[in-house]
Formats: C-alpha cells, structure tokens, sequence
C-alpha cells in the first residue's frame, strides 16, 4: 500500500513547480480516457503502468499489435481508479481511440547501437502514419502525445495527416520532449550540488543531437560558479543522453525506462491543462512562430484545449545564441523530411 501511495505521490509531484498549485483527487477529477499505443513495448509497458497510477485518469486503454491481453491483464490488478482494457492488433485500433482525451504514441522500433536517428525513419514514420490516419477518424479531438522517434519528423507527418481528414487542430499535437529536460535537470543538479527536486531547466529547439537546445543559463536555482567548459559539457551530455543509455545497454536496448518516466509527466500536465488547472507549463515540440521554422520546442502553457500558449525563448547566453543557430538547418532539414515522406506515401 505505501509503494502504490509513494509512487503516485512520485508522479503528481515531480513535474515543474508550476504544475503544484493544485491537484484532484479521483472522486473531483472528471472522467479522462487516455490511450497508449505501442503499450506492450520497452517504453508501452512502463508508461502504462505509469498511467495507471495516475488518479486523472478513469479509463486507459493499451494498444499494440501484439502482446497487449497480457499488459492489459497485468497492470489492471493495481487497485487504483482507472479502468484498463488491452485492444490487440489493427482491427481493434478504432475501439482502442473512441472517446480518448490524450493520445500517446510510444509506438515503433528503438534505436540500437551504431544507429542514428534518422536510420529509425523509414520504419517509424510510416507506423505514425497508420497510427495518425486512426487518430483523425475516431479520436479526432484528442491531445497526441508523439514519443515516436524521430519526433522532428514524425510531428510533422502527424500534421500532415490530420491536415489531409480535415482535423487539424495545432493546439493538440505534441513533440514529447520532456526527456530532454528531465536529463537536464538531473545532470545540472548534480553538477551545481542542489536538490534536483526544486531544479528547472528549460530545453528548447528539438529532440535529436545538436536541435535539443538546454537553456542553462535560465536554470533556477541559479548556479554562477559553473564555468563556460561545465555548460558545455552539459549541453553535449543533454543531447547525446539517448546514446549514453544505448551504450550502456549494449545492443539490449534504448532509453525506455526514463523515456516512460518523462512521458508520464507530460501526459499528466496534459491532463491537469484539460481539467482547468492553472499555470501548467512543460516544455514541448509543436507548431510555433518564434522561429522561422513550423515547429519548435519551447516552453508552452496548457489548457483546456492543448495550447493556450507557446511562450517565447526568453534571454539566452551567446553560447545558447550560438547553438540556436546552428540547430536551424539540421531542425529545418528533419521537419522537411516528415513532410516529404507524408506526402509522397
């Protein structure tokens, strides 16, 4: 009983202060269905546990080609408020969708050792596609969390289609970044020997390499001591985290439990945005006019409708300035490709 309460605890708390303001209890929270899909995966399966721990949510529904009964079976035994129910194999994607407020999509193939982001494209981006064109008819109003990478350019095939049924709405399409600033938040309390509890960092631009752009210099708490070699270690520790984890698995696997972990915050904020909940702001790839490119990571505000607003990159250090240059072209470049791909296919 005190692990379930601690971890739940866990997942209400450890999102950004702003979101600590006010939470619900089961009995006031309204009736939420969330849809995983891909959840028998190395990400799907924490992340659905993860969901049902989450008090918003009163229905989650787990989606995957194969082995979703047994995820299903499993994790519905926890004694929490959501009802699960396992949909297995593409006939039964409609029934997975129907009626969902938040849709999240951890699905496709991870990344092994010696392969970069973009080998992953060609498998993930026509899986997202197939996955979307489901979204547009039965769940068109949903929030849809994207987690399948490469998010650069399957956020972008993702517009594309629903642009394509007529559904199209930019306030409910999510680039799950959250990854990015949990790493960065762990690595710069490490460094500037603070609680990361009460650490923020902001990361702005993509989800790949050089695109994921920390802001260091808007940390809070702040950390003057830090020299210009320890923000640019972080900064290249931030963005080659992913790699870090490959290696360290050793061709068994990628980022999935901290991946899980990280799109558990983000869906929860979504959720809390849905219900009314006040100043709820997490850092998320969507489409922006605060650069010249259609989309954009930054900070962005949730409401009862996705996006209420996606605020602007605040002050940066000439070395961020430096970095948000040279991420435009390779961002620019992975948004074109989704684009191209949704429309030749």
């Amino acid at each position: 009983m005190r692990s379930a309460t601690m971890l739940r605890s866990m997942l209400k708390n450890s999102s950004s202060s702003s979101l600590l303001r006010r939470t619900y209890s089961s009995e006031s929270a309204p009736a939420r269905k969330v849809a995983v899909l891909g959840a028998a995966g190395g990400i799907g399966q924490p992340l659905a546990l993860l969901m049902k721990l989450n008090p918003l949510v009163s229905s989650l529904s787990l989606y995957d080609i194969a082995g979703t009964p047994g995820v299903a079976a499993d994790v519905s035994h926890i004694n929490t408020r959501s009802e699960v129910v396992g949909y297995m194999g593409e006939e039964n994607l409609g029934k997975a969708l129907e009626g969902a407020d938040v849709v999240i999509i951890p699905a496709g193939v991870p990344r092994k050792p010696g392969m970069t982001r973009d080998d992953l494209f060609n498998i993930n981006a026509g899986i997202v596609k197939g996955l979307c064109t489901a979204i547009a008819k039965y769940c068109p109003h949903a929030l849809v969390n994207m987690i399948s990478n490469p998010v650069n350019s399957t956020v972008p095939i993702a517009s594309e289609v629903f642009k394509k049924a007529g559904t199209y709405d930019e306030k409910r399409l999510f680039g799950v970044t959250t990854l990015d600033v949990v790493r960065a938040k762990t690595f710069y309390a490490g460094k500037a020997k603070v609680p990361v509890a009460g650490v923020n960092v902001p990361v702005v631009g993509g989800h790949a390499g050089i695109t994921i752009l920390p802001l260091f210099s808007q940390a809070t708490p702040t950390a003057n001591d830090l020299s210009a070699e320890e923000i640019t270690a972080l900064t290249k520790r931030t963005q080659d985290g992913g790699t870090e984890v490959v290696e360290a698995k050793a061709g068994k696997g990628s980022a999935t439990l901290s991946m899980a972990y990280a799109g558990a915050i983000f869906a929860d904020a979504c959720l809390k945005g849905l219900n009314g909940v006040p100043d709820v702001v997490e850092c998320s790839f969507v489409q922006s006019n605060i650069t010249e490119l259609p989309f954009f990571a930054s900070k962005v505000r949730l409401g009862k409708n996705g996006v209420e607003e996606v605020l602007g990159l605040g002050s940066l250090s000439d070395y961020e300035k430096q970095g948000l240059e040279a991420l435009l072209p390779e961002l620019k470049s992975s948004i074109e490709k989704g684009i191209k791909f949704a429309n030749q296919n």
